[in-house]
């Protein structure tokens, strides 16, 4: 059993370095494989298809980087201290991930929304319910910040929404300069969107 659960970690691990770096459509199963160090049985011993890894990969980027946002928002920090922490962590991301592999890696999943999305229903149903969750997160900090008088927004869901989506945008910048400074200005334009009250903007500690 030990064995077995080595390998399909090994197999997860290698898919999920390989996407990260290269997408999803030019892979195939051989070089997983090959990366991996198993045998290419023991790819479809734990996985149907390549599809199906693909979404075990974003399970488990998921599952890893659900933890980051849900640290960063929780706690007893005011809310737009929480916020700030998760959108300026996001240069900080970007940058160990260049530091890795010698350019910007952007965002998996965002990745995976613009290559997949037309030719993999599953993926996409599970990348748009990720996508929904993280509006989700941030929504019910945004609705504290509004509650104590701190941001002007009336629907902090919708805000929400639109900060995740620029967000995306801002990955993809950096991505395509290979720049993580290009999000420099990602929580200052989170502000913007917030209506922040600028006298109650907490200082960044």
């Amino acid at each position: 059993m030990g064995r077995t659960s080595d390998a399909k970690n090994k197999i997860l691990t290698a898919a999920r370095s390989l996407i990260e770096q290269r997408g999803y459509s030019a892979l195939g199963v051989a070089e997983i494989c090959k990366t991996a160090d198993v045998p290419k049985g023991s790819f479809y011993y734990f996985f149907e298809s390549k599809e199906t890894l693909a979404l075990a990969v974003i399970d488990q980027h998921w599952a890893d980087e659900r933890r980051e946002w849900e640290s960063a928002l929780s706690g007893d920090a005011e809310p737009m201290q929480r916020l700030r922490q998760l959108f300026e962590s996001m240069e900080t991301q970007q940058r160990v991930g260049q530091d890795g592999c010698g350019s910007v890696l952007g965002c998996m999943f965002g990745n995976l929304s613009l290559e997949m999305s037309n030719q993999a229903d599953a993926v996409r149903r599970r990348l748009q319910e990720i996508f929904e969750t993280q509006v989700d997160l941030v929504a019910a900090v945004v609705a504290e910040a509004r509650q104590r008088g701190e941001v002007t927004v009336s629907d902090a869901r919708a805000v929400a929404r639109s900060m995740v989506a620029l967000t995306e945008g801002q990955v993809l910048f950096a991505k395509l300069h290979n720049d993580p400074a290009q999000l420099g200005t990602l929580w200052p334009n989170c502000r913007a969107l917030l209506g922040v009250r600028d006298q109650q903007v907490p200082a960044h500690a």
